[in-house]
């Protein structure tokens, strides 16, 4: 891919991130006849977290069908849940289709954002020494672009390979290796029957036992894909249908189809054949407590002989070894850190500072809150794209609806000639306090279960407690008597 390099004059609008949020946004403004603005990336291409997340087995939990752009539907998916070397291209090619890409500056990252009052308009701070000016900027960071190294003893002592799941290293040859997996999550549960194919052993040190539910995934036939091509409305409705399931799944309220997926769940796990490694890897907590996961052969990779689940707490790493709790000392050669992202920082995994010079995380000292997930008080012509508590449904659902609402407060700016908007907080409060009175009454988000839902005060701060369809209504329209605006030359 190319990219084309800012130039030193102010642009109207620049997107930080280019995965499927920064790209959305940008098509959304092409559509609006709005041609100045610049996606910076800190990475070599688009593709957000399909870019960055490369490890065996990568794959969506979510039907392609749902997970796909409205407007640019995909007829010709592998099978129903896509893998990410497909996900990434179905991506680069949107980008290129809708002439994203020139629009892109890649292997830039944004270290510092600040508001200038005087001028109305945002100071970017790059890597490279850079500073970009821009009236309006747009995050496409969403949640999991911070990882998360765990604090254990001994980490960085250890002398063998090691990496985050997230940056995974093709070119280590895993054949023969002893590997240590720290962390079962979302990662853990689709590289680990990957790599036990190749490696001579793995140790997979878990915490906490996850829900693992199979799913419906044999690959499409070419008389599938034949038809689909043939009829474009029979994907249209598998769509349709999904997303009316996933919309009222959403709010975790139904208690008989919450047990009917425990049922299902325990189960799957049933394929397990040594009865203390089936008891290990029984969920505890309820499930939609955390994340539910997806897979039809992460159990049955247990019945390897070159795979151990260890449940014992990790006490310390060694130079060449890990060591738990209970005295035992396991010798490896590869220690891959499958422990995830710090999902509640958003925004603030870069130092912005809006009105005054307070930074939003100061500002967000009890944790992530903006309005509809997009504005937060006190940081005018920012909007954020799956920002605080929108993770729930479909991702790119939710992108479409968010980036539809910022077009409007964009062209909103255009047609007055506004200067900038800024929620009040007084709405951006009464709105936060009823997600925030949402959340209390879903009961499977109030058990203790260690998940990421969670800022360190004990707020959620990630979790969506409605449907899409009411998040579409609600972004529907731009309420203005809850914004702050300024005329230019105010």
């Amino acid at each position: 891919m190319t990219s084309k390099k800012h130039d030193d004059t102010v642009r109207k609008i620049a997107i930080i991130g280019a995965g499927p949020g920064g790209i959305c946004m940008g098509i959304r403004l092409k559509e609006a006849g709005i041609d100045d603005f610049v996606l910076l990336e800190k990475g070599g291409g688009v593709g957000g977290t399909w870019y960055h997340n490369r490890y065996p087995g990568c794959a969506c939990d979510l039907p392609s069908f749902l997970y796909s752009f409205s407007f640019e539907p995909k007829l010709d998916w592998s099978r129903p849940y896509g893998m990410q070397p497909e996900i990434l291209a179905y991506m680069e090619g949107i980008a290129e289709k809708y002439g994203i890409v020139p629009h892109c500056q890649f292997n830039t990252a944004v270290e510092q954002a600040e508001w200038d009052e005087a001028r109305s308009l945002w100071r970017l701070h790059l890597a490279g020494g850079e500073v970009l000016e821009a009236e309006v900027v747009v995050s496409a960071i969403g949640m999991f672009n911070h990882l998360v190294l765990p604090n254990i003893e001994g980490l960085d002592s250890f002398a063998g390979h090691r990496f985050h799941s997230a940056q995974w290293d093709w070119d280590y040859d895993l054949a023969g290796k002893r590997v240590g997996v720290v962390g079962s999550a979302a990662s853990a549960v689709q590289f680990i029957p990957e790599i036990v194919k190749e490696a001579g052993q793995v140790h997979l040190f878990q915490r906490t036992a996850n829900w693992v539910i199979p799913k419906q995934d044999d690959p499409f036939t070419e008389e599938q894909l034949a038809a689909f091509a043939a009829d474009p409305s029979i994907v249209q409705k598998m769509r349709d249908e999904m997303y009316v399931r996933v919309d009222e799944g959403m709010t975790f309220g139904d208690s008989k189809a919450l047990a009917e997926l425990e049922t299902y769940g325990r189960g799957a796990i049933d394929v397990v054949e040594d009865p203390e490694v089936r008891a290990k890897l029984q969920p505890e907590h309820p499930y939609g407590c955390k994340r539910p996961l997806n897979s039809n052969v992460y159990y049955a990779a247990f019945n390897e002989p070159n795979l151990e689940l260890v449940t014992e707490g990790i006490a310390r790493i060694t130079p060449s070894a890990v060591e738990t709790e209970d005295g035992q000392s396991r010798e490896i050669d590869l220690l891959i850190l499958a422990t995830g992202f710090s999902a509640t920082k958003y925004l603030s995994a870069i130092d912005v500072r809006g009105r005054g010079g307070v930074r939003i995380e100061d500002a967000w000292e009890d944790g992530a809150a903006a309005y509809l997930g997009m504005t937060t008080a006190g940081f005018p012509n920012l909007f954020m794209l799956y920002g605080p508590n929108m993770n729930n449904g479909s991702i790119l659902e939710m992108l479409e609806i968010q980036t539809d609402h910022i077009r409007a407060q964009i062209e909103r700016l255009d047609r007055e000639s506004l200067a900038w908007v800024d929620i009040k907080p007084e709405p951006m409060a009464a709105y936060n306090e009823e997600v925030q009175d949402a959340i209390a009454g879903v009961p499977v988000w109030q058990e203790s279960c260690n998940g990421y839902y969670r800022s360190p005060t004990g707020r959620i701060v990630t979790q969506w407690p409605f449907s899409m369809s009411e998040l579409k209504e609600r972004a529907s329209r731009l309420d203005e008597e809850s914004f702050e605006a300024a005329p230019k030359g105010a």
